[in-house]
């Protein structure tokens, strides 16, 4: 059995040095996805699980631009190990502050990347935006307000959020525009905690009507308003 459940990013712009890293991950049966571009890694990352990034320390150096945004977004979400590739060894390059990492590669893979929870990547960018919504669940029609919203879901605030469970669908409603999406419910949080009680959603096809509202609210197009941690 794979000593991980989901595969990890092998990331460098050079062929020989990426195939290096892939053949420093066999003698730990965990499966490899080479990838020449951290951009390549995130269009993965949105659409399936993974454990962690395995990456060249000079790919991250002499990334620019979109690159590098994308880069600081995907080791910050990922367990990460930054290495050197000097022929068949890897030298672990020690990170200042926030950036600590495992001093080995069978460290990195039975220690960070085995506790990590493997996850996709948030599609769409949360804005910290309050606006009247009501949602409609079972028949009763209760009026809320969304924490955040994105193109792709929003938290709601709702008192009561123990009478849903994951996979819920309800219908949300828009005061504003006067128009409404449905969706579905993928996480909730219980009254009671350090939290504002509510229900995670996710939108599905999205109307005219709140294509056209959405772009004034949140000022970013859809296709350009990805989850990074720089703007």
């Amino acid at each position: 059995m794979p000593l991980l459940d989901h595969p990890i990013f092998v990331i460098s712009v050079n062929d020989d040095t990426r195939a290096a890293l892939v053949a420093s991950l066999k003698p730990f049966d965990v499966e490899p996805v080479p990838c020449a571009t951290f951009l390549e890694a995130e269009d993965l990352a949105l659409k399936g699980l993974y454990n962690g990034i395995l990456v060249d320390l000079p790919s991250i150096v002499k990334a620019k631009g979109e690159e590098k945004i994308v880069a600081c977004s995907l080791t910050g979400f990922f367990p990460t190990l930054r290495v050197r590739v000097m022929g068949a060894m890897l030298i672990p390059m020690t990170m200042p502050g926030a950036a600590r990492q495992e001093n080995s590669v069978a460290d990195f893979i039975n220690r960070a990347c085995k506790q990590f929870v493997a996850r996709k990547l948030r599609a769409h960018h949360r804005h910290l935006i309050g606006i009247s919504v009501a949602t409609r669940f079972k028949e009763a029609e209760t009026r809320a307000f969304t924490l955040d919203i994105s193109w792709g879901g929003a938290f709601i605030v709702d008192f009561n959020p123990e009478r849903f469970n994951p996979g819920d669908e309800l219908t949300v409603f828009f005061q504003e525009p006067g128009c409404e999406a449905r969706a579905t419910v993928r996480w909730k949080q219980s009254w009671g905690l350090r939290h504002a009680p509510g229900i995670g959603v996710q939108f599905h096809e999205l109307s005219d009507c709140l294509n056209d509202f959405f772009l004034r609210l949140l000022k970013h197009a859809k296709d350009h308003d990805r989850d990074r941690l720089v703007a």
